[in-house]
């Protein structure tokens, strides 16, 4: 007999998980709808998005192994999760190291990016990942962004100010049109040669 799935759902904006010990009732998850950011916060307030976990994902793993967790988990768009049991199954448990590795690469290349790119070609590549993401939908023109220069500076490491300037940079040059909480992709393959290149970072 298959076990019923145990579901949970969050608002956009709601936070998930909270840094440090996981107590006895929290849980790991996986997401089945919707879009989780990961980010630390310093203590002025200043958010880096560790990453984003798309339907299929995992996160909380934590709370499987009694470890500290370093970040919080937030509910970007409507979320579905399902609750992981305490003890998963083999079958899960591989999903989720397969997970955790993919994750793993996905973090030394964002750390490439952050020691070997300036700023406008993060930005670049912060864009294109968005892309994949819920955050984004097929309208006429081309693809459009929904995400606001403070979860693009989360996304890139920067603050809002800069990510400002780039963003109009990147706009004079026409890779993408900006509006009000909104980015439309113009140039696909142009983003993808900048988020390629390499050169100072910073």
């Amino acid at each position: 007999m298959t076990q019923a799935r145990e579901t949970v759902t969050f608002k956009p904006g709601e936070v998930i998980l909270y840094p440090g010990v996981p107590g006895p009732r929290e849980r790991a998850y996986r997401v089945l709808k919707g879009l989780v950011r990961l980010e630390a916060v310093d203590e002025e307030g200043n958010a880096l998005t560790l990453r984003l976990v798309r339907p299929g994902g995992f996160f909380g793993e934590e709370a499987l192994f009694g470890l500290e967790r370093g970040y919080f988990a937030e509910a970007v768009t409507e979320v579905v999760l399902e609750a992981l049991p305490q003890e998963p199954s083999p079958e899960v448990f591989k999903e989720l190291a397969q997970h955790l590795a993919q994750a793993l690469a996905g973090s030394y290349r964002r750390i490439e990016r952050l020691a070997t790119q300036r700023l406008k070609n993060r930005m670049a590549a912060a864009l294109l990942e968005l892309a994949e993401t819920p955050l984004a939908q097929e309208e006429e023109g081309g693809i459009v962004l929904h995400a606001t220069h403070d979860e693009l500076a989360a996304a890139v490491g920067s603050v809002r100010e800069t990510v400002t300037k780039v963003i109009g940079e990147l706009a004079r040059e026409g890779y993408i049109r900006s509006g009000y909480g909104k980015i439309l992709l113009k140039d696909l393959k142009g983003l993808k040669e900048l988020a390629q290149a390499r050169g100072e970072g910073r």
